[in-house]
């Protein structure tokens, strides 16, 4: 039977698809002692001259250099740069961050003729550390970073921003039921979810990272009821890239020919990676690697629980991959997606053509004109097997969502999730 675009009904062949109030503690009072301005500072920012100036009052949030204002002469402002870009951080002193900041400022993300700003969130605990980065960013001299201000109240450092990437949260220590994560990570992001929805552009694109980022996500958004939906995510896209490494491996070609993949569902180890869509050199997988048994069975283990056997190698986590899983997330949305390839990130159902669940975040395949904006993919083939575990992902995502209900204003939290299972990257 065909799949709809209203639901899936299994069966038979592969189908085309038709078509907690946060801390409002100051942080000025942590920041360390700013340098005395020469009176006058010329330098040259890519062969734009500029002269720092005395800093406004209003700007006690920056950190050393960048309390200077670098005010580039009208005639370069309109022939090369564009509009400043404000990136929140949270998490800023962790692992993650620390590969990621410099991603984004050297302009590998954003493009080698957009400046920006970092806001940088950490907590009292790591504000020191959150120092110590700011100092590390003030010395790389990069010319597209303009800005740098750290702080640990989000109403300060979401104010105003175009992008927030929500890396901070609490990880699952031993002994800690799934449920308890859910709870205690979730207070986090349902704080965030309201700050931003105070401060931050009312188009802010929100990308959620810190486990368990799908439900993570749901919280956030359900707490900004001013910003779009559609514009928050979950990261599901280093294991979409985990999932590409294993497939080229396989066919015995580099990755760069594997296109098309899609991780559906939860980021734990029920998400499902499908080779069922995806491609090699243009070619459906299932026509280029034979071994069914090692699609249905190796390789999804593979990709679900690669976080883990990574952590049992290196014993750490996969921080560097992540960074570079987020790079790859925003420029997915900020680069047009190419002819007939998509992308997975985890998004809201309502609305979707799949028949998944609505009202909650998902992992599903999208594309993008390069607007920060993206559209589903309706043009994807669905079978049982497929199918059958894309169910088990979403029956997982909507215990869940019961078990913060407390947090999304749905009424009293019921937690009873169908099995305790692990997040990627968990011992």
């Amino acid at each position: 039977m065909g799949l709809s675009t209203a639901a899936y009904s299994p069966a038979g062949s592969p189908t085309p698809l038709g078509t907690a109030t946060a801390r409002r503690r100051s942080v000025h009072q942590f920041l360390r002692p700013r340098r005395p301005l020469l009176a006058t500072v010329r330098c040259s920012v890519d062969g734009a001259a500029a002269v720092a100036t005395e800093t406004p009052a209003s700007r006690k949030d920056c950190f050393g250099v960048f309390c200077n204002i670098y005010d580039l002469k009208a005639e370069d402002t309109t022939k090369s740069w564009k509009k400043l870009v404000n990136i929140a951080v949270s998490g800023a002193a962790g692992m993650i961050s620390n590969h990621l900041l410099f991603k984004l400022a050297s302009g590998e993300v954003f493009g080698q003729d957009q400046p920006i700003a970092l806001k940088l969130l950490g907590s009292e605990r790591s504000f020191q550390a959150l120092e110590g980065v700011a100092m590390e960013l003030e010395d790389s001299l990069y010319p597209l970073l303009r800005e740098v201000s750290i702080g640990i109240d989000p109403y300060e450092v979401f104010q105003d921003v175009d992008w927030a990437l929500l890396i901070g949260a609490k990880p699952r220590g031993p002994g800690m039921e799934r449920a308890a994560l859910l709870d205690i990570n979730g207070q986090i992001f349902a704080d965030q979810g309201k700050a931003l929805n105070a401060v931050a552009s009312q188009n802010v694109k929100v990308l959620v990272v810190g486990n368990p980022c799908n439900t993570n996500a749901l919280i956030c958004l359900k707490n900004a009821p001013n910003i779009p939906a559609k514009n928050f995510h979950a990261l599901t896209r280093l294991d979409e890239n985990r999932a590409k490494c294993q497939l080229a491996l396989k066919a015995g070609v580099f990755y760069d020919k594997v296109s098309n993949v899609t991780i559906w569902g939860n980021h734990s180890t029920t998400q499902v990676p499908d080779f069922l869509n995806a491609k090699i050199d243009g070619r459906l997988v299932k026509d280029v690697i034979k071994d069914t048994k090692w699609l249905e069975e190796e390789f999804t283990m593979t990709v679900q629980k690669r976080g883990g056997v990574l952590i049992q190698k290196w014993g750490r986590s996969s921080a560097a991959s992540t960074a570079v899983s987020i790079v790859d997330a925003i420029r997915s949305l900020v680069t047009p997606t190419p002819e007939g390839d998509w992308f997975s990130s985890g998004v809201y159902t309502t609305g979707n053509p799949y028949g998944i669940a609505e009202d909650i975040v998902f992992s599903m395949p999208c594309r993008s004109k390069g607007d920060g904006d993206y559209e589903l993919v309706s043009d994807v083939l669905m079978d049982d097997f497929l199918w059958e575990r894309i169910k088990k992902s979403e029956a997982e995502l909507l215990a869940e969502k019961k078990c913060v209900a407390h947090l999304t204003g749905e009424g009293n939290a019921f937690c009873d999730l169908p099995e305790d299972t692990m997040l990627p990257g968990e011992m």
